[in-house]
């Protein structure tokens, strides 16, 4: 009785969450001299949110977030339904005083797809991670861009830019996956799965539709 308390009181977090994770993708979006590629965006097999990463300590300490993966449809056009993750540990690139950021990461090819879709990995381990660039017209000149599994950007006090987050860990949140689905499911189970999204995620299945609604190659 009081797990299912618990679960129903999560409930309303999670959807707030989905719809923060929205709006972080629109607004990052929405200023394209400041905003992702169009370019690495259209080419990313599947985008990362995580709105308001926690930091607890002094410059390097505890960080703690939680968000969603999303991975285009296997037809390559559209979007499928989120599945939960969170981000734990490692150092993430603060700055004394910054006690909050919102993240974004795009997985840009199938070794990453390989990563997302495991329990957990730690990133700048397991996965090659990089600070992406910011920018209408910049691209991915440099060979750590080119050949990094998975791309990163920061946004606090509203500044985006790449970031690092090397040695942070990026496991599947079962207990969030309960709550949208009504089953305990790992990410593997429906990040390529053709599920239907929950209504909850349809605002941020919009919005990934809206700037980039087929991968390119």
């Amino acid at each position: 009785m009081l797990c299912g308390t618990l679960r129903a009181a999560e409930e309303p977090k999670t959807m707030e969450r989905l719809d923060d994770a929205a709006a972080l993708f629109n607004e990052v979006m929405g200023t394209p001299d400041k905003s992702i590629p169009q370019d690495l965006l259209n080419k990313s097999h599947c985008v990362i949110l995580v709105p308001g990463l926690k930091k607890g300590g002094f410059v390097v300490a505890a960080k703690y977030g939680r968000g969603f993966a999303v991975c285009r449809t296997a037809a390559g056009t559209g979007w499928g339904a989120p599945g939960a993750v969170r981000i734990e540990g490692g150092s993430v690139g603060f700055q004394i005083g910054v006690s909050s950021t919102d993240l974004v990461l795009l997985v840009m090819n199938e070794r990453g797809m390989k990563r997302l879709l495991t329990t957990k990995f730690t990133l700048g381990g397991e996965a090659s991670v990089a600070a992406g660039p910011v920018g209408r017209d910049a691209t991915a000149q440099t060979d750590a861009l080119m050949t990094a599994e998975i791309l990163s950007w920061s946004r606090s006090h509203g500044v985006f830019a790449g970031v690092s987050l090397d040695g942070s860990t990026l496991r599947n949140d079962i207990d969030v996956n309960a709550e949208l689905y009504g089953q305990r499911w790992e990410n593997k189970q429906i990040l390529k799965s053709g599920l239907k999204p929950p209504a909850g995620a349809q605002r941020l299945i919009s919005s990934l539709d809206k700037y980039s609604p087929r991968e390119t190659k």
